[in-house]
């Protein structure tokens, strides 16, 4: 399995920047892609940013040229450089780790995605 941990969230008036940090731990061999979510309250969990192992990466729309996704495999860490923050950006932020092996999890099920505890992210205006 693939134990995530996040960092670097915080408060920030509108227009300034913050960098995220997950670090993965456990079968991080077997990771194929990571990524960022976000979750707003009232609102579902949405992609903010995605990279493969290819380092490929893919945006949405509302973050594209303001958000980057980087990945350093040598220390399986993820992260996501946030500049000229906006309100709506206030979320809490959710690192993702895809793998290409199943494991069974603490129930019982066959999975390949990871999640972590997430770090909130708050914009002022």
């Amino acid at each position: 399995q693939v134990q995530l941990v996040e960092s670097g969230g915080g408060v920030v008036q509108a227009g300034g920047s913050l960098r995220l940090s997950c670090v993965a731990s456990g079968s991080t061999f077997a990771i194929e892609a990571m990524a960022w979510y976000r979750q707003a309250p009232g609102n579902q969990r949405e992609l903010v940013a995605h990279i493969n192992s290819g380092a490929t990466t893919t945006y949405a729309d509302s973050v594209k040229g303001r958000f980057t996704i980087s990945r350093d495999n040598a220390n399986n860490k993820v992260y996501l450089e946030m500049n000229s923050l906006k309100p709506e950006d206030t979320a809490v932020y959710y690192c993702n780790a895809v793998t290409d092996q199943y494991y069974t999890d603490d129930s019982g099920r066959a999975v390949n995605e990871y999640w972590g505890q997430g770090t909130q992210v708050a914009v002022s205006a």
